[in-house]
């Protein structure tokens, strides 16, 4: 289930025609493992247009962008955070070990409560896991890989 702010950001960048995908910790739950965590991870494509509907999306949810520029939205590794855990979303221009191109073909599509939203590929997103070389994530790619899921 959604809480209202992710609800009324993922309606607001489908409406604006953002092009996003869900990563991290949502999308590990997509995969089979859920775990606990503060926020959802959106991960934007670097484009002026796409920056243009970002942009748009961010200033619709009422959002201030003192810290924010449309540029920012086009440069790698910017991560804009909107709110406090556990209702804070991520605005990420990029992942490790994956490219936005390459994730998009072989992402999924789920529908959450009338919101269709991509999400990474199951593939992609134990790429960018291993890319990261973080404990937790390592553990997380032990655990998609196993049986168990």
């Amino acid at each position: 289930m959604l809480n209202p702010d992710y609800r009324e950001m993922l309606s607001l960048f489908n409406e604006e025609k953002v092009e996003y995908m869900v990563v991290g910790a949502y999308a590990l739950a997509y995969h089979g493992l859920p775990r606990a965590t503060g926020d959802i991870d959106l991960w934007i494509r670097r484009s002026d247009e796409n920056a243009e509907r970002v942009w748009r999306a961010l200033l619709r949810f009422g959002v201030p962008l003192f810290d924010l520029t449309k540029d920012d939205l086009k440069k790698p590794g910017t991560v804009f955070q909107i709110g406090v855990a556990p209702r804070r979303i991520d605005i990420l221009t990029s992942i490790d070990g994956v490219d936005f191109e390459e994730a998009e073909a072989e992402r999924q599509q789920v529908d959450i409560e009338g919101i269709t939203i991509p999400v990474i590929g199951r593939k992609h997103l134990l790429d960018n896991k291993r890319a990261t070389g973080r404990p937790q994530d390592q553990a997380d790619v032990a655990r998609l890989e196993s049986d168990k899921v």
